[in-house]
């Protein structure tokens, strides 16, 4: 299961650069130009990348920019998306960014050691959908990462990423599902916005089951503790 966590930061690693490239660079070469960049700033040291400030600026100007969080949030919702308002819709996109903003800075220093392949991406002239597909490895470690991306008018964005075939996106569909339908969709955004305020990264919501999102979550925080 460490495995599926260190796997998990390399859908950061792999997702940000300027929009003015993204348009211009195929998916697959886009995800793989920004995974050696942002591994690259990792082995620079602690002077330039361990920082806490260091780190959410690289989170915040190579990782974010290729996210589509309002589709991502939309896709965690699920029906429930309709029950919220354009404001709430608003709110809850901010608050699953932030979600994620605080797990990515926290795990990005163990990713120094890691290797990134990337398979040939095969398409259609006029796709506007592509899954990008990758083998993320650490010695004998192996973990599938696979990219489902749009293309928009800012350029190939991600809005779902799958470790070894399961969705983090969707993943977090029942523990969603759950607090909206125990405390609505204003509890769920109180209870998104008091985590992130904690700035804890194991901030999926609960359900009564163990649900998916949270095993992923509980999976990265140990991986924080395993090192580089």
């Amino acid at each position: 299961m460490e495995t599926i966590r260190r796997a998990v930061l390399l859908l950061s690693l792999a997702l940000g650069v300027p929009l003015s490239q993204a348009s211009e660079v195929a998916p697959d070469a886009l995800l793989s130009s920004v995974t050696s960049e942002v591994i690259a700033v990792l082995k620079q040291g602690k002077e330039q990348a361990e920082t806490p400030a260091k780190l959410a600026d690289l989170v915040e100007t190579k990782v974010l920019p290729l996210f589509n969080f309002f589709r991502m949030t939309k896709l965690a919702m699920a029906r429930n998306w309709r029950l919220a308002t354009r404001e709430q819709q608003n709110v809850l996109t901010a608050e699953f960014r932030t979600l994620l903003v605080h797990t990515y800075s926290a795990a990005l220093l163990n990713y120094r050691d890691r290797t990134v392949g990337y398979k040939r991406l095969r398409t259609a002239p006029g796709d506007t959908e592509v899954t990008v597909r990758s083998d993320v490895k650490r010695g004998a470690e192996q973990i599938r990462i696979d990219y489902d991306m749009e293309k928009t008018p800012a350029g190939w964005k991600v809005y779902d990423i799958k470790l070894d075939g399961v969705s983090l996106v969707t993943s977090y569909r029942e523990g969603f599902a759950a607090r909206v339908r125990d405390i609505g969709v204003d509890g769920l955004i109180k209870s998104l916005s008091e985590k992130n305020r904690q700035g804890d990264s194991t901030s999926a919501p609960a359900s009564p089951s163990e649900d998916k999102a949270r095993l992923l979550d509980r999976v990265m925080r140990s991986a924080l503790q395993a090192g580089g």
